[in-house]
């Protein structure tokens, strides 16, 4: 009778290389059946397999020495800001040296470019992409607003209580020279227009997609993270305002539907109107419709807004 083998545990997990195979010693014969399915070149998976990205780009980075998962799939699997039309692709984006051959493989989105090392490195056993790299990469695919919004990730200042780090993934100095360095680069243009539009202080994508729209719309640029009290760090906090116009504006997104959050927010929005400030709110229908309508919001509270002396002049112009 003929013995009959199945996938070892290992690789029915995801995608696995020919010398994974090998390794757990899988005959060359049962990658043939039915039950596994050939991807490409040296790569094989699961018959039925269900997608799961970092699966995919591990078996890849595997597959395919010298190379590096780069582009859209680096920002996936960091977590980092993208527009709706990308924040579920399942593309996978590889990028190689020139020295190495160009990339052929079904369903994978070839790049060949040029990397310094430490532009690359090895994380969970996926080589990839340094964020600051995947950010510049990602100039030619992405429009300013969201390359903008993906920078200000990078450079903004975590909280360690809830993050466990205080140092920030990359710095506007650092960024800059990276540019630097790739003068030749496509979407290199854009990155340069992106870090100019890039601030310290942003918490989320929506909170720098409002900020921008309030630049477009001709609105002076707003503080960010602006304490009520400026000296008192556990002060409330507004994500943008203007001190001067005693003016708190917030972005609320879903996560503060949540009771506690709730009730935190209406202690931070009461505190800032005890005080004299006007406070407001926008929310998920306003990031839906490009914040169209909460530009003009801020426009007239601007207008109307009570002014300190002291700053008065040439404000009044600008809205």
């Amino acid at each position: 009778m003929q013995k009959q083998f199945d996938l070892p545990a290992d690789l029915l997990s995801g995608p696995f290389t020919l010398e994974q195979a090998q390794a757990q010693g899988v005959p060359r014969a049962l990658l043939l059946r039915a039950d596994v399915e050939r991807v490409s070149r040296g790569l094989y998976r699961p018959a039925g397999w269900d997608f799961d990205l970092e699966s995919a780009a591990r078996a890849l980075s595997a597959a395919t020495p010298g190379a590096w998962i780069s582009h859209v799939t680096a920002a996936r699997l960091r977590c980092s800001c993208l527009p709706p039309w990308l924040s579920d692709s399942s593309e996978l984006h590889l990028s190689k040296p020139r020295s190495l051959p160009g990339v052929r493989r079904k369903g994978v989105v070839g790049h060949t470019v040029i990397a310094a090392e430490d532009e690359v490195e090895t994380v969970d056993g996926i080589r990839i992409s340094t964020r600051s790299r995947t950010w510049l990469d990602m100039a030619k695919l992405l429009p300013l607003n969201y390359l903008v919004c993906m920078g200000d990730e990078l450079i903004r200042v975590p909280r360690q209580a809830f993050e466990g780090r205080d140092t920030p993934f990359a710095t506007l100095g650092g960024l800059r020279a990276l540019v630097g360095r790739h003068p030749n680069l496509q979407g290199v243009v854009r990155a340069r227009e992106a870090l100019d539009l890039m601030r310290v202080g942003a918490d989320s994508a929506p909170e720098s997609l409002l900020r921008l729209a309030m630049l477009d719309a001709g609105i002076p640029e707003p503080e960010l993270q602006l304490r009520l009290r400026d000296s008192d760090p556990l002060s409330p906090s507004a994500d943008l305002g203007f001190r001067q116009r005693r003016l708190a504006i917030q972005y609320d997104g879903g996560h503060h539907l949540a009771d506690a959050q709730s009730l935190s927010d209406r202690r931070r929005d009461k505190a800032f109107e005890s005080a004299g400030w006007t406070v407001l709110v926008f929310l998920k229908d306003d990031l839906a419709d490009g914040f169209d309508l909460a530009t003009k919001k801020i426009k007239k509270a601007l207008r109307s807004a009570w002014v300190d002396p002291a700053v008065a002049s040439g404000f009044a112009d600008a809205v």
